[in-house]
């Protein structure tokens, strides 16, 4: 692990930051807003800790929850600065500004400035202008020339982070951790850190929109600059164990006496899909759905909407999962009356088993037989349910992605949908709805299909103990809902609902 003064070494493309002078001693400045709690270090002006107090610790659910931080055991730090010459960067010795370093109330923004001195002819500016209930930051870098000759720097912002899971991260479920850009040629790119390692690098390098991001499960950070400013977009690895994602923009040649400002965003907070998007086109796929994207998205729309409606995550899950299972009511119709045929021939497949249980070939033509008589399809089950696949597998990553279910409560003793079932009442549940519904399917003719599927829900409830209590609701919605429907449309086929029970001689 990196220790905090690593972060202080990174180097930007365009050539190795020049030797600045870090004898003075670095000052810490603590800011706070209604959402932030932020601390700068007077060392470039650089943001080292954030902390969002509107969020609880994963594991320390008594304290807030810190997204950037620069101490021993962890780096993760927004850098800016100046290339091309021997400039201001973030090393620099930067004076803070008088000024307010709290939000009051009353005051809807809170600006933080940062000064440096004259290098290289050089000075750089920096003003954070933070907005109340925003994870936003306004960023502005002003260069201004004091030298006698004209310089052509280039304005370089960062994020540098260490390559380890967030702290509190399951191992039972994958999400991403790592850097990301966006282009409009390109679209989303992330890059595993194990990719930059190996130096298998390939974004878009060179554009005129877009951002570059640092992403984790439910929180991001990103850089965005406005469209129609050039920039080189980079990853690269910085020390062991400690990645960089950034962008480069030229500011042209500045005459003595002359200026220039760059006005950036900083955003540093939960993937809110809706701010996100109002934010910059396409930063709210840092909430990343995978290559369900095109299902996840409008599903997470009817499930904002149901809980604008009914004001409880916990039962906008189920209520979605009802309109889903609503929506599939007829595909579900044809599969469960198909496996309610086949349960109704089993018998006779059964004793035909026995009978030719040593005439294989015979028993397949036999068994072809049966089905053609009966008019049944031994696959009419399978084929309507593969359909509807897709839409609960993306339902799954809309609620294991969303941050709207942390912390969020259901009823009784489920406090927080993003965290597992304190007393397991919900992964045996599921189970149990589980198996019943494997008890109500048809068994299969052959004994090592029927051993698998008891063996299968057993093994995948295993995983559900420690999942999401969201995502254990939604499943055991679902199953509870299909065994009402499989019931119904049993017994409106005179086919007796029955239980077959596993047998494992």
């Amino acid at each position: 692990m990196p220790s905090a003064s690593a972060s202080g070494a990174a180097a930007t493309p365009g050539g190795t930051l020049p030797p600045t002078a870090t004898s003075a001693p670095s000052q810490r400045i603590e800011v706070r807003t209604d959402v932030f709690r932020l601390v700068f270090d007077s060392a470039g002006g650089t943001l080292v800790q954030g902390e969002l107090v509107l969020h609880t610790d994963f594991e320390h659910h008594d304290e807030k929850f810190t997204l950037l931080d620069d101490s021993p055991n962890r780096v993760y730090v927004a850098q800016s600065g100046l290339i091309g010459g021997d400039f201001p960067n973030h090393k620099t010795p930067m004076t803070l500004l008088p000024g307010p370093l709290s939000l009051s109330d009353g005051d809807s923004t809170l600006a933080v400035r940062f000064e440096s001195a004259d290098v290289g002819g050089v000075k750089l500016r920096k003003t954070y202008t933070l907005t109340r209930g925003s994870y936003a930051i306004d960023v502005k870098q002003e260069v201004i020339n004091e030298g006698g000759s004209p310089v052509s720097p280039q304005l370089y912002l960062q994020l540098v982070r260490d390559g380890n899971k967030p702290p509190g991260e399951s191992s039972f479920y994958s999400t991403f951790t790592g850097p990301a850009v966006y282009t409009e040629a390109k679209k989303y790119q992330k890059v595993d850190f194990k990719k930059i390692e190996e130096n298998k690098v390939d974004i878009e390098k060179q554009a005129t929109n877009g951002y570059v991001a640092m992403v984790q499960h439910y929180f991001a950070t990103a850089w965005v600059l406005p469209d129609g400013v050039q920039r080189e977009l980079f990853m690269r690895k910085v020390d062991s164990n400690l990645y960089a994602v950034g962008m480069i923009t030229p500011l042209g040649t500045l005459a003595p006496g002359a200026s220039k400002t760059i006005d950036a965003t900083f955003y540093a907070g939960p993937q809110e899909e809706k701010k996100l998007e109002a934010l910059s086109p396409g930063l709210e796929l840092v909430k990343d759905y995978g290559w369900l994207t095109i299902l996840a998205k409008p599903l997470y729309w009817l499930l904002d909407k149901l809980h604008g409606f009914l004001g409880n995550w916990g039962w906008s899950i189920v209520a979605l999962v009802l309109l889903l299972k609503a929506a599939f009511y007829w595909l579900n119709a044809k599969a469960y009356s198909s496996m309610a045929k086949m349960k109704a021939i089993n018998p006779k497949i059964m004793a035909m088993r026995d009978r030719l249980k040593d005439k294989p070939q015979e028993m397949q033509k036999e068994m072809m037989r049966i089905y053609r008589e009966e008019k049944v399809n031994p696959m009419g089950g399978c084929f309507p349910i593969v359909i509807q696949i897709p839409f609960f597998i993306s339902l799954y990553w809309v609620l294991l992605s969303s941050v709207e279910m942390r912390g969020a409560p259901w009823i009784l003793w489920i406090h927080d949908l993003s965290a597992p079932d304190p007393y397991f009442i919900l992964p045996l549940l599921m189970t149990l709805t589980s198996l019943l519904q494997t008890a109500l399917n048809p068994a299969p003719p052959d004994p090592m299909q029927a051993k698998l599927m008891w063996i299968m829900p057993l093994a995948f409830s295993v995983m559900f103990f420690f999942f999401p209590s969201g995502l254990v609701l939604y499943w055991i919605t679902n199953n509870i809902l299909s065994i009402a429907q499989q019931w119904i449309i049993n017994t409106r086929m005179g086919v007796p609902p029955q239980f077959n029970l596993p047998k494992f001689k």
